[in-house]
């Protein structure tokens, strides 16, 4: 949770983010104007400050900044002034937006919702094509943050993929999750989940077999790792979704206003 500081502004302290997955909120029963205000408040419930969400399709109204398509990042009212620009995106599916750190530094987040595990390979690799100018885009000095549904299992194997993946992972590795893996290893980049030891990890429950999966994941840079509190699924997060939400927590000392 975020400390305020004098007025109306936090100092240093911890920023908690929520990443809410996919399908969050498509809810036949709950009329449009409706999802926004049910969001914002579980957002407020859970003291979450930033949230990338994903197939959002709703006006933009309240706390909730929209993307043309797919994703959207609902931001705490107080965090939006400092921001030296809206969120931007390549296209409809990864987004960015940088907050600014003390010392004339950046911390750059990024909002991610891969393609379905049906896409063609050649859609993947323009997918794959256009995350990778992203991240090349982030200067090294800033800290960078890749949230969201990946689509992409990564299995277990940590010894082969030092540095990327922990020990904690879950599940078996796919084609996806193989990609998400070199992407890491290239960007040396960290899958923040798979570091911490907890019970609650996985985020997506498959509809036929009813076994949980680990599909959403938290990125840092590798030499970051000890900046970061946890990374976990919460069940108790009321987001008429199939997917639990995620919550990451990491140290950041935040430009004052």
């Amino acid at each position: 949770m975020v400390e305020e500081g004098e007025g109306e502004w936090m100092n240093v302290e911890h920023l908690p983010v929520l990443f809410g997955p996919a399908a969050f909120f498509f809810v036949g029963s709950i009329r449009p104007e409706r999802r926004t205000a049910l969001v914002a408040r579980e957002l407020v419930r859970c003291k979450v400050d930033i949230a990338p969400l994903s197939e959002t399709q709703f006006p933009d109204q309240g706390q909730l900044e929209e993307s043309d398509a797919v994703v959207a990042c609902a931001i705490r009212n107080d965090i939006v002034g400092p921001l030296p620009c809206l969120p931007q995106g390549i296209n409809d599916r990864p987004m960015s937006f940088c907050l600014p750190l003390r010392g004339e530094k950046f911390a750059t987040i990024i909002s991610i919702y891969a393609l379905p595990i049906t896409s063609s390979d050649k859609a993947k690799d323009k997918f794959c094509e256009d995350l990778h100018t992203m991240l090349v885009t982030v200067p090294q000095v800033d800290k960078l943050i890749g949230l969201g549904d990946f689509n992409a299992r990564v299995a277990t194997d940590h010894a082969a993929w030092q540095g990327v993946l922990g020990p904690h992972g879950l599940g078996c590795c796919d084609d996806s999750g193989l990609l998400l893996l070199q992407t890491c290893a290239e960007h040396c980049l960290l899958l923040t989940n798979t570091f911490f030891r907890l019970r609650e990890k996985a985020t997506w429950i498959q509809p036929r077999s009813r076994r949980w999966q680990l599909l959403d994941y938290v990125l840092v840079r590798r030499r970051k790792r000890q900046d970061v509190q946890v990374t976990k699924a919460i069940r108790d997060a009321d987001g008429w979704t199939d997917h639990h939400l995620l919550i990451f927590q990491m140290s950041l000392r935040l430009q004052p206003r």
